[in-house]
């Protein structure tokens, strides 16, 4: 089917299978217990996709405690497996799209969003084709899925992220900023996490009126205010779409298409303001990519995928600060001090903050957070400055450097970078920049060691190289 072409409103998209709800099936009020939930038992639903047209069938099961959500394309050699965490998004229009090494998953946001709204932590999605099944352009028929399967609870603890503070983005004419919440960290009934999303729009002024809706976040509104909100654009849209060869699973079955008078091509809303709840929808699932509950009020105003994104990716860089925060004195990390009784490199060329991983002599993760104080930057492109890759090499071997060092036979020597192979810089690291740098030891003999080592700025990695050291006495 083509997207101005359709023969009919409200036909089903595909074929679903699986029980009817049982006493575990979603009901009730906010998700806050405290250990994870995946589904009770296997179902499935085929169609085809919204912008490839190509037909995938997406079979859901149960999921390890902690493993998360992930999806596993079964036509593919090896079946590979993307995590939904925000580090695998790739950029693509109007969507939101995974992928790692060549392999990938588009349009995830309403699966994921269903998952959210009823409670679901793990889950694995095997995927015949490169997008899920459209459906009818909302997250319905995976909440009925989802409804079929029932819900059990696991052992595992529900990771929660509660926001203390304001967190925000601005691109354009969107913004959006996550408040603290009414749970956990705010004070809320029950104490667990809260989750509220409110977001105004003013999509096609002078067609459509601005629309604004608030919605806490729990399985009864989620499945009653949110699931049924299907996906939308205006006429002209659709044929700029069609033209450019996107579009191809697209119908006026499971698009709203608004014509020029405001209302929808072969259709009608399901809600006066369905176009908002749609936004709400597909914000709930990009945050579902954070991979922990959120306790937080998201307030937005005309926010897209892009940007929904680029607050998760904020959202993530303070959880992990947090996380490294609570390890501080962990004896599997490192704080500048002790990094100092390892490395003989002090300011302004010490690189490295703090050490938060440590495995043996064997694999080592780092922090660098990049400041517009670096004293570098007073000379390196001053009017928009950049940290110099050499300088990001010299902070991967500073941390090659500790984790060589940390080898009983190494203690009393000195790790003397030697040569750099397969060195790639990816992107630009910029003032408020946060170097997370990984370190992994190839091989190590008595006086060789082989380490390769890359740093990531929130989740993309920017400089990656393979460094070899000779180890030398000290004294």
């Amino acid at each position: 089917m083509v997207l101005l072409d359709s023969p009919r409103a409200g036909s089903p998209t595909g074929k679903t299978a699986g029980r009817r709800p049982g006493p575990d099936a979603f009901s009730g009020g906010a998700v806050a217990q405290a250990f994870e939930r995946t589904i009770r038992t296997a179902v499935e639903h085929a169609g085809s996709g919204l912008f490839t047209g190509r037909p995938a069938t997406a079979r859901l099961q149960p999921g390890a405690p902690g493993a998360g959500i992930a999806f596993v394309r079964t036509d593919l050699p090896g079946r590979p497996r993307i995590l939904a965490h925000v580090d695998q998004v790739l950029p693509r229009p109007r969507r939101t799209s995974l992928g790692k090494e060549g392999c990938e998953v588009e349009t995830v946001e309403h699966l994921l969003a269903a998952a959210a709204g009823l409670g679901i932590d793990n889950l694995e999605v095997e995927v015949s084709g490169p997008e899920l099944p459209a459906g009818d352009g909302s997250a319905r028929v995976w909440a009925e899925l989802f409804a079929r399967a029932g819900s059990v609870e696991q052992s595992a603890q529900r990771k929660v992220f509660t926001v203390k503070d304001p967190i925000s983005v601005v691109e354009g004419e969107a913004s959006l900023v996550a408040l603290p919440g009414g749970g956990g960290g705010g004070g809320g009934k029950g104490g667990g996490p809260s989750l509220t999303l409110s977001v105004s729009i003013d999509y096609a002024p002078g067609l459509l009126a601005p629309q604004s809706v608030s919605i806490p976040i729990a399985p009864d509104t989620f499945a009653r205010d949110l699931a049924p909100a299907r996906t939308f654009c205006l006429k002209a849209e659709a044929e700029a779409l069609l033209a450019a060869g996107g579009g191809r699973g697209g119908s006026t079955d499971n698009t709203l298409v608004i014509g020029p008078d405001g209302a929808p091509i072969k259709n009608a809303y399901r809600f006066p303001d369905e176009l908002v709840r749609h936004k709400v929808l597909d914000l709930l699932g990009d945050l579902k990519l954070l991979g922990a509950t959120l306790d937080a009020h998201v307030v937005a105003v005309k926010p897209g995928h892009m940007t929904n994104l680029l607050l998760v990716r904020k959202l993530a860089r303070a959880l992990e600060e947090r996380k490294i925060a609570k390890t501080a004195h962990n004896d599997t990390c490192l704080d500048v001090r002790e990094i100092l009784k390892i490395l003989p490199h002090r300011y302004p060329f010490l690189l490295i903050d703090k050490v938060i991983e440590l495995d043996s002599y064997r694999r080592a993760v780092g922090i660098k957070n990049v400041t517009f104080n670096e004293p570098f930057f007073q000379g390196h492109f001053p009017g928009q400055p950049i940290m110099p890759g050499v300088l990001q090499l010299e902070a991967m071997a500073q941390l090659a450097g500790a984790l060589l060092m940390r080898k009983a036979d190494n203690q009393s020597r000195l790790a003397v970078l030697l040569a750099l192979d397969k060195v790639k810089f990816r992107k630009t690291v910029v003032p408020g920049d946060q170097l997370r740098i990984e370190a992994e030891a190839v091989k190590i003999k008595s006086r060789i060691g082989l380490v390769q080592a890359q740093a990531l700025v929130d989740g993309q990695v920017v400089t990656e190289a393979l460094l070899k050291f000779m180890l030398v006495d000290s004294e």
